[in-house]
């Protein structure tokens, strides 16, 4: 399986995480968040831009993940009706942060809070498997709409 991210160029060369909280994830969890489709990836960053095109230069990472792993699955029908807004930070934080703290498995497919029939993953860089099973396969250039604003 092929998943992807969407990052400034600087950032493209290797994968690495930051440890910043956001939605899945607590500060100080290092994953990688990516998506099953390069326009996903496009959506999620400018939801996090309002609509914005973003500044600077961009690459798409294409990141292989073997069909062999196991992946925790949350479901959008598990979780509470309004997940996906903000003030659900610490509910998703919380399901995210025990998934990573439980190291049962290297990756977590997660439903998009814009499209929750498609999905997001979240790679665990802390995982033991890490090193030896996700590999950055192919970084591609990527380029933002001229239709899209600037700020």
């Amino acid at each position: 399986m092929t998943v992807y991210r969407l990052t400034h160029a600087e950032y493209a060369d290797n994968l690495k995480a930051s440890g910043v909280s956001n939605r899945w994830n607590r500060a100080e969890q290092y994953v990688i968040y990516t998506s099953g489709s390069i326009s996903l990836c496009a959506l999620e960053l400018l939801a996090h831009t309002n609509g914005i095109r973003p500044k600077g230069t961009f690459k798409v990472m294409h990141i292989d993940i073997p069909t062999s792993i196991n992946i925790a699955t949350i479901a959008s029908e598990k979780l509470p009706l309004n997940w996906h807004l903000l003030a659900s930070y610490p509910i998703t934080q919380k399901l995210g942060s025990d998934w990573y703290e439980e190291m049962n498995s290297l990756m977590m497919k997660i439903p998009s809070a814009i499209i929750p029939s498609e999905s997001n993953y979240i790679v665990n860089v802390k995982h033991p498997a890490f090193n030896e099973k996700i590999r950055l396969v192919k970084v591609e250039d990527f380029f933002w709409d001229h239709r899209f604003p600037t700020d």
